[in-house]
């Protein structure tokens, strides 16, 4: 008990930004949380032991806010944009400027479908990589490869209100400078 509490303690502030920016609401995320570190606990024994426990608490806590999704669309609820994650995902910004960058990149955030966001925030944000990205999400990695090049294009089109590349004389693509919290780093 005491080896699963050191692997497991240090991981919860990343499942709770996690699970904030998926479902939108302090309080539903902390209970999607809550739920994941009692499943792990009850099921620890059945953990591959040669496995990552990190990448094994990420797809327990993503399986369980798919199925709140589902419940909740099937249900009909909704959740605002105003109930978004701020804080939880990125440090308060020192500047004005700062922080209406800020509140830009999480409006944009929002905006964009659950798989790409997902795999944007376990890349970028929980600093996952593409292979455990793919085994918390059950996906090929270059399905992430190829949603995470469509967030961050999505991203970059919302936040400059214009298409993220253009063309040069010669047909080669320039790419605008990167920009954002590590969002749009091209790395792993």
């Amino acid at each position: 008990m005491n080896d699963m509490m050191l692997l497991v303690e240090p991981l919860i502030p990343p499942l709770r930004r996690y699970a904030r920016a998926l479902v939108k609401d302090h309080a539903t995320a902390d209970d999607l949380v809550q739920d994941c570190l009692e499943r792990a606990i009850t099921r620890w024994h059945q953990r591959r032991q040669d496995g990552d426990a990190r990448t094994w608490l990420f797809t327990i806590l993503h399986n369980l806010a798919v199925s709140h999704m589902r419940q909740n669309r099937r249900r009909g609820s909704h959740v605002t944009l105003d109930d978004g994650v701020d804080e939880a995902m990125i440090a308060r910004p020192a500047t004005q400027e700062d922080a209406l960058h800020h509140a830009d990149v999480m409006q944009a955030l929002q905006t964009l479908p659950e798989d790409q966001r997902s795999v944007l925030l376990l890349v970028s944000v929980e600093d996952l990589t593409y292979a455990e990205a793919a085994r918390v999400l059950d996906i090929p990695i270059g399905t992430v490869m190829s949603r995470l090049a469509r967030a961050r294009e999505k991203l970059l089109q919302k936040m400059e209100g214009a298409p993220a590349q253009e063309t040069a004389k010669g047909g080669a693509t320039i790419h605008r400078p990167v920009f954002g919290a590590g969002i749009f780093r091209r790395v792993k």
